[in-house]
């Protein structure tokens, strides 16, 4: 059975940082591109970062680009995300999931169901 986890969230000062963890049991974590999602209150969800499987090609939206890392610990079958410069709008729960590929259209390809999530508020 698949089982995601994302902890490492909380309330953050703009320009402050924050990361995210995503412990994951039940599959093959090596062999899938993995992606964070995030939700802000009244919006849609939207992915923000996929790394393929075995690391290599990342992708980032152009707001979080420079400032957000997506990476992963094969060995862990952990996914990481590293938030700095963090902005009032980068408030949202933040998700992880499994996908089918990191290329185009990668935010359509989400395999799993959503997991709890973890809060990220950056506010003064």
């Amino acid at each position: 059975q698949v089982h995601l986890e994302e902890t490492g969230g909380g309330l953050v000062q703009p320009g402050g940082s924050l990361r995210l963890s995503c412990t994951t049991s039940g599959f093959a974590f090596d062999y899938y591109p993995m992606g964070w999602f995030r939700q802000a209150p009244g919006k849609g969800r939207e992915g923000v970062a996929c790394i393929r499987g075995y690391g290599g090609d990342i992708t980032y939206i152009d707001s979080v680009q420079g400032r957000f890392s997506i990476s992963r610990d094969n060995a862990k079958s952990t996914l990481y995300l590293q938030m700095d410069r963090l902005k009032p709008e980068d408030t949202a729960v933040y998700y992880c999931t499994r996908l089918s590929t990191c290329s185009r259209s990668w935010q359509s390809t989400v395999l799993d169901n959503w997991a709890q999530g973890t809060q990220v508020t950056v506010s003064s």
